[in-house]
């Protein structure tokens, strides 16, 4: 269906472990920085596999602190609802205060009652709650009774809402690793009915226990053994050595605006957002669904009024899974057609980790930011890959000008989302 309304990106934001703002993040991804590494923190009983791309150092005072532009007010009440929160909530009002400055809201507002506000997470504080069972088992009474507000991911609505002053629609959205990008597609879809004219995204930091990490690798999601003593890599998306996906840690922000909000308050599209399809593909297991996915993608392609002769990039979901590659693989080829070997492909992953319930949100600013400066990142593990038809990046990074994208994001549940975005004139 096509829907002659515009809807852009105006601000992002983002605390991850290749860089802690837009800015940094955007240096990794030029110089293929990976952020996997052999975990700082391993605790009892110490999982299989303890490699990961975590937020290192992380200190939420002094994050807000070198956030120079943001009004006394504002940061008076981040500092309140932030410095005793969760970790998943500080790095969340991180991202979002970015967000929130570099699409100029501090200085030219939109209407409280016209800003919805999206929470793209699901059981993002499972780490919090792993810690507090001790403290539980040994006297239940002396639980903090904020925690009956906190194990929800709910509360960052309300964090969030509040710091921002934001008065219209809010809510949470899950949809395993395609959470992120399930979060973007419904923003998308509420400035494109016309319920808000801007809308806050925030993608999750997944704040996974040792019991979470040792259920995905008995799964056989988690991958890693094989380069447990060479960390930076071990994510493989599309080679053939690839085992699993490597656990990352970000959490990411994006403001979704009108266009006529963005005009009347004089701020630029860094991209468009021209289609965003989600679907199931009837599938409670962990299998992708090579049908699934390229119906996700050519319903976003019809749904933007476009076909495979636009596309110019394809950020994939590129998890580092074995049979996860290979499906999506056979998807984008089954959807390029022709033109298959002429699209570039990357995959974020291999430099961030999966980031799991934010990997759709981090993806769409990886994918912008790559539009904007005329660049392409690099697949830095990829030495064989597994499909010799595709047009796969390299080791290194290249200069190239991508005016349309696709991102795609799958899920456990056979949960399909891509989005296709346009540069921002």
């Amino acid at each position: 269906m096509l829907n002659k309304n515009k809807v852009g990106i105006t601000g992002m934001g983002i605390v991850s472990s290749i860089g802690s703002d837009i800015s940094s993040f955007c240096n990794s991804l030029k110089n293929g920085k990976s952020g996997i590494r052999q975990m700082a923190d391993t605790k009892e009983p110490k999982v299989s596999v303890d490699i990961a791309a975590e937020i290192q150092d992380f200190s939420f005072l002094n994050l807000l602190d070198r956030l120079e532009n943001v009004p006394d007010q504002k940061r008076k009440y981040a500092k309140r609802l932030g410095q005793r929160a969760p970790f998943v909530v500080q790095t969340s009002i991180i991202s979002a205060l970015e967000a929130w400055y570099n699409a100029g809201l501090f200085e030219k507002e939109a209407l409280p009652e016209r800003m919805g506000l999206i929470v793209a997470g699901q059981n993002s504080t499972q780490n919090y709650q792993y810690d507090l069972i001790p403290k539980f088992m040994e006297n239940p009474e002396y639980l903090s009774p904020r925690y009956a507000l906190e194990f929800l991911e709910t509360n960052q609505v309300g964090v969030l809402s509040e710091m921002l002053g934001i008065q219209g629609e809010g809510f949470v959205v899950g949809g395993a690793s395609a959470t992120g990008n399930v979060g973007v597609i419904k923003g998308y879809q509420q400035v494109l009915a016309g319920f808000a004219d801007v809308c806050l995204v925030v993608g999750t930091i997944a704040d996974l226990s040792p019991m979470d990490m040792q259920g995905f690798i008995n799964i056989g999601a988690m991958g890693g053994k094989k380069y447990i003593d060479q960390p930076e890599k071990s994510c493989r998306p599309f080679d053939s050595q690839h085992e699993g996906f490597i656990y990352g840690q970000a959490s990411a922000c994006l403001i979704l605006e009108s266009e006529a909000s963005a005009a009347k308050r004089g701020v630029p599209f860094l991209a468009e957002i021209k289609g965003g399809a989600l679907n199931l593909d009837s599938n409670s297991s962990a299998n992708p669904n090579l049908n699934g996915e390229s119906k996700a993608m050519q319903s976003a392609l019809e749904q933007a009024g476009m076909s495979a002769s636009d596309v110019d990039y394809v950020n994939t979901h590129g998890s580092s899974s074995a049979l996860g590659d290979k499906t999506e693989a056979e998807a984008i080829g089954r959807v390029l057609g022709s033109r298959a070997s002429d699209v570039w492909l990357n995959a974020t992953k291999g430099l961030t980790g999966h980031c799991l319930y934010s990997a759709g949100v981090v993806e769409v600013i990886a994918t912008v930011l790559q539009m904007r400066e005329g660049f392409l990142h690099p697949n830095i593990n990829l030495e064989e890959p597994i499909h010799k038809d595709l047009k796969f990046c390299g080791a290194e990074a290249i200069n190239h000008q991508v005016n349309v994208a696709i991102t795609n994001s799958f899920g456990f549940g056979g949960i399909n989302t891509s989005v296709v975005l346009e540069r921002g004139k």
